[in-house]
């Protein structure tokens, strides 16, 4: 039996001291003015076009751009409308630059940022982890719905150090609506969604409603649905080189004798229109109350998500040739045919807390918790295979500084804990405990033209494993600094260096056994030591004329790089995945411009380019795996009052710098197209949007894909979809 006690009792105090500093910060409430309404820019309460600190976000032809250390790109809820695809938040986002996607399935796709995946990419909710674990393996499934989110902020580079070091590569945050933080100006406020398309046969639909309670609470509820069926392709399924490889096994089956066989390989190799096995449904409940007092919200939520989805089986798995032992075989032609699902759920609760303090040098207290407990569960048929069990809770408080002569800034404490358990044949991750504490600090010095910007974060996290009797401890420190010169009205150019260290996390440090999932043997290390990295990135960006651009160029240099490769061996009839350790070298740039053609006041016409490259070597002179190859968008889009038509080309190069047993990728080009309709006079929040995605039906692989050579892109694909607000 595991004693979790000590650490569970840590948590509960954690908890209370982050909650107990809201209740001192009350009665500096007294002072402040009426609660005030949600009134501004924009007649959609969850389409704002200013950050929580009430900075303006400058708009690029729907892509917003926040300053912090680095560049945050901010997706909003006409971005989201106009770019969903599948109701996972790493596909939504890969045409931001440097953001890939891992794709394994239409129910599981985690972002990739700057070729940085799984540890060292934190996917947030208003800052705080999802909870989730689709961190520690590509086949677990976000525990997020892109529809039902107000906007998805995107941070790359130093700025990610506010959030935790595990995001060396990056942080995607999500903003929800759950906990209100503002009062409508109606009695109350409603938000709908609709959307079907061709290639997925999807159906899916979210509404949520916001009611004023007196002059100061808000309650909120949303919903969500999503149903897809096997999604169309293109043209085959398996990748020439893998459809190579079947066929040979095939006409190897034939020779000698074994006719049932090479019929099943020809035919996985023959297998071409849909991806078997594909399909999800998912639905969502959140339930939430906001209290908003002057300059001050307090606000709870609780929330349920639910999703089953298909886990694709690679072609010719489990297929022994005819020289094996007779048992042998019959076992893995049984396993090789039952088909994988996995069926998630998760209960949340979240707690948000921003406190006005008056006056004084220390202006704001920001706190967050969450809480989750969350269940996912591998069946192979009908059969229940293997369960993850993860119970967590994350908590952060935030003292924002008075900005007041040159000084900016703000100073904080987090706290996590973690206890996962998995259970079954198939528990590759024995039952671990991880328990982490961070402070860290933002600051920004300077009026003029030069400014510099500061930041540091310091971590210590403890990894338990009682069952092996593994414990390991980290202490790890990260720190960034920033020079910005604003010489040019409107240009911003800047130069940041950091150094930041990673602890290993509990699946790197103790996986040893079979994933059926990803049909891998996964093997950790528990000697790994401190990942740590040097970074050097340069940018420029801002406006010059009517116009807006972004150019970054950046460089990172990694001792202890943390990777997951194919060694070459198999172990229970499946490939052997080990997470090793060596130095590495990443470097790469990413470009934007957004620039009107025409803009005669009722009608302008944009062109909107970018463009992401990223390489990525060991010290050894080989290839990290997975690496998104350059990838370029073009596009022109016609804008009037009633309508945007918008029309893009992406191009995506051949990725053939690969490791000894990962396989090159073609290149390929989508051309997409689309028509949004504004039918109301006077009312931009009732939007109706038909699209055409990958015109020419395409097939397409993300190289950053762990399966990519047997699940390629969705083929040609006409979605419409209906949003309204009001």
């Amino acid at each position: 039996m595991i004693n979790r006690k000590p650490l569970l009792a840590t948590s509960r105090l954690a908890l209370a001291a982050v909650l107990g500093s809201a209740f001192v910060a009350l009665p500096a409430l007294a002072q402040t003015t009426p609660a005030q309404s949600g009134a501004a820019v924009d007649d959609d309460l969850h389409n704002r076009q200013s950050d929580a600190e009430g900075n303006i976000i400058v708009s690029a032809s729907g892509l917003k751009e926040l300053d912090v250390l680095a560049g945050t790109s901010v997706l909003e809820v006409r971005d989201i409308q106009r770019d969903m695809v599948t109701g996972q938040i790493g596909d939504l986002l890969t045409k931001l630059p440097g953001v890939s996607a891992t794709s394994f399935a239409p129910g599981s796709s985690r972002p990739v940022l700057r070729g940085q995946q799984g540890e060292r990419v934190r996917v947030l909710v208003d800052g705080v982890g999802t909870a989730d674990v689709s961190n520690t393996s590509v086949d677990h499934a976000t525990s997020i719905e892109p529809i039902t989110v107000e906007r998805i902020e995107v941070l790359r580079g130093p700025a990610v150090l506010l959030y935790g070091s595990q995001a060396i590569g990056g942080a995607v945050n999500v903003i929800d609506k759950r906990i209100p933080t503002r009062m409508p100006d109606e009695a109350f406020h409603i938000d709908a969604f609709g959307g079907i398309d061709s290639a997925t046969n999807l159906r899916t639909g979210a509404a949520s409603v916001d009611v004023g309670i007196g002059s100061n609470l808000v309650f909120h509820v949303d919903g969500s649905w999503r149903e897809t069926d096997d999604f169309e392709i293109g043209g085959f399924q398996v990748a020439p080189a893998l459809r190579a490889d079947l066929l040979a096994d095939a006409a190897e089956e034939a020779e000698e004798g074994e006719l049932e066989e090479a019929a099943e390989l020809r035919e996985a190799a023959g297998q071409r229109g849909t991806v078997p096995n594909s399909a999800m449904e998912s639905w969502t409940i959140n339930a939430g109350l906001g209290l908003i007092l002057g300059e001050s919200t307090f606000g709870a939520s609780l929330g349920w998500y639910d999703t089953t989805y298909g886990v694709p089986t690679r072609p010719g798995a489990g297929h022994h040739h005819h020289g094996e032992e007779e048992g042998e075989e019959e076992g893995g032609e049984e396993e090789g045919e039952e088909l994988v699902t996995i069926g998630l759920k998760q209960f949340r609760a979240d707690f948000k807390g921003d406190i006005y303090l008056g006056e004084g040098a220390i202006e704001r207290l920001k706190l967050r918790v969450g809480y989750s407990d969350y269940t996912h569960t591998e069946f192979e048929g009908a059969e229940v295979g293997t369960v993850f069990d993860s119970t967590s809770i994350e908590a952060r408080a935030e003292l924002v500084q008075k900005a007041s002569g040159m000084l900016r800034g703000s100073t904080g404490v987090q706290f996590s804990h973690r206890d996962f358990f998995a259970e079954g044949a198939e528990a590759y991750v024995p039952p671990n405990l991880t328990d982490q504490l961070a402070v860290f600090t933002l600051q920004e010095f300077g009026t003029g033209p030069i400014q510099i910007e500061a930041a540091a974060r310091a971590e210590f996290t403890n990894v338990e494993a009682q069952t092996i009797g593994v414990e390991r401890d980290y202490d790890t420190f990260s720190g960034a600094l920033g020079l910005v010169y604003e010489g040019i009205e409107g240009v911003r150019v800047g130069i940041n260096g950091s150094r930041v260290e990673r602890a290993p996390s509990a699946e790197e440090l103790f996986s040893n056994g079979p994933h059926i999932a990803t049909q891998a043997f996964e093997i950790g290390d528990a000697d790994l030591r401190t990942e740590r990295a040097w970074g050097l990135e340069a940018y420029a960006r801002g406006s010059i004329g009517a116009g807006t651009f972004a150019l970054t160029a950046y460089r990172q240099w990694f001792d202890n790089y943390i990777f997951l490769e194919e060694t070459g061996e198999e172990e229970d009839d499946l490939p052997v995945f080990q997470y090793l350790q060596q130095d590495a070298d990443f470097w790469g740039f990413e470009a934007e411009l957004s620039y009107p053609v025409i803009d005669t006041g009722s009608f302008r016409l944009l062109t909107d380019l970018r463009a992401s490259y990223v390489e990525a070597e060991l010290a050894d002179d080989t290839a990290v795996p997975r690496i998104p190859p350059l990838s370029l968008l073009g596009a022109l889009e016609a804008q009037t009052g009633a309508f945007d038509v918008r029309g893009e080309v992406q191009w995506f190069d051949k990725q053939n710098r690969v490791t000894t047993f990962e396989s090159p990728t073609d290149s390929f080009t989508l051309v997409n197209a689309l028509i949004a309709w504004r039918p109301l006079a006077e009312n931009q929040n009732v939007t109706v949007q038909i699209a055409a995605d990958n015109l020419f039906d395409v097939t397409g692989r993300r190289h950053a894909s762990f399966t990519k050579d047997f699940v390629p892109l969705v083929g040609r694909n006409f979605r419409a979809s209906v949003r309204l607000s009001f």
